[in-house]
């Protein structure tokens, strides 16, 4: 059996995302149909005797259990019994405070890998149950691919592969709460609402740019974020199908038909802002090696 084992845990972006109303229990239900792209956290888990869990990461961020990849080794252990401790290593390429399910993708690889490594072998339904423990994202970021996520984004819906396109990323330096994102979002007076069911006929159409032309997020009318309008303006002149932020923000996405045109329109974001990405639509959020 195999004692270490090392994945690429990819982002993801949303191209449409709907609140549609509060629970009970005070959390949001959404509409949103996420796509896993190429940009990716490279998590590295290994099984130890200790019983106890240890995690680093490359970058400056919490090493504890703040960590949702820290919570979802911490769960898994208390949900199967397990006595094994887990060493956790993450190499960070995905932005944190992003709208991109940074934390939430290296969550998802912890649970994945582990759940191979100590052969419990459970099913995708019961991994995406206790990754729904640690956080909404995370059990699309172990489905991956393109789906629709609704509830709490537990509900997940496989839809069909996004088309042949390139999605360029550019994330201003400010984050943003997505306790705050839903706070400014309950105290406003009306929200224009996204078109939801046109653009899930799209995506089953596999149209690209029918899909383009309904990507909305409700974020983008309550949360004010830097630069985002010229982000948007630079995509659109090169020729962008589509800009639209991503999660609560703050990254924004634009989608290309073809490669060129989206190296040029990152060269000229980088001009504004420092961290941008040229991606591609991936069918899975988790690549084993």
């Amino acid at each position: 059996m195999r004692k270490e084992m090392t994945v690429k845990a990819n982002a993801k972006i949303n191209l449409i995302l709907d609140i549609t109303g509060t629970l009970k229990n005070g959390y949001h239900s959404i509409y949103t149909i996420m796509q896993s792209v190429d940009l990716y956290d490279t998590v590295t888990v290994s099984l130890n005797e200790t019983g106890n869990i240890k995690l680093l990461c490359d970058k400056p961020i919490p090493c504890d259990e703040r960590n949702t990849a820290y919570k979802a080794a911490q769960i898994f252990f208390n949900k199967t019994g397990i006595k094994n401790g887990a060493d956790i290593k993450i190499e960070k390429r995905i932005p944190v405070s992003a709208g991109l399910a940074g934390g939430s993708a290296d969550a998802a690889a912890v649970l994945a890998v582990l759940n191979k490594l100590t052969g419990k072998n459970l099913s995708a339904a019961e991994l995406c149950g206790i990754g729904a423990e640690i956080g909404a994202d995370v059990p699309f970021c172990l489905v991956g691919g393109t789906a629709l996520c609704q509830d709490i984004g537990s509900v997940i819906s496989v839809l069909p592969d996004l088309p042949s396109c390139f999605i360029v990323l550019a994330k201003p330096p400010q984050g943003v709460s997505t306790k705050q994102a839903y706070r400014e979002y309950d105290a406003a007076p009306w929200i224009r609402r996204p078109k939801n069911e046109l653009m899930l006929n799209a995506v089953v159409r596999q149209d690209l740019p029918d899909i383009a032309s309904y990507c909305a997020n409700v974020f983008e009318q309550v949360i004010d974020i830097p630069k985002r309008v010229d982000i948007k303006y630079i995509m659109s002149e090169r020729g962008a199908l589509a800009s639209c932020m991503s999660g609560s923000g703050s990254t924004v996405f634009g989608i290309f038909h073809n490669k060129d045109d989206a190296e040029k329109c990152g060269f000229l974001l980088k001009l504004i802002v420092p961290d941008i990405f040229i991606t591609t639509p991936q069918k899975s959020g988790i690549v084993f090696e």
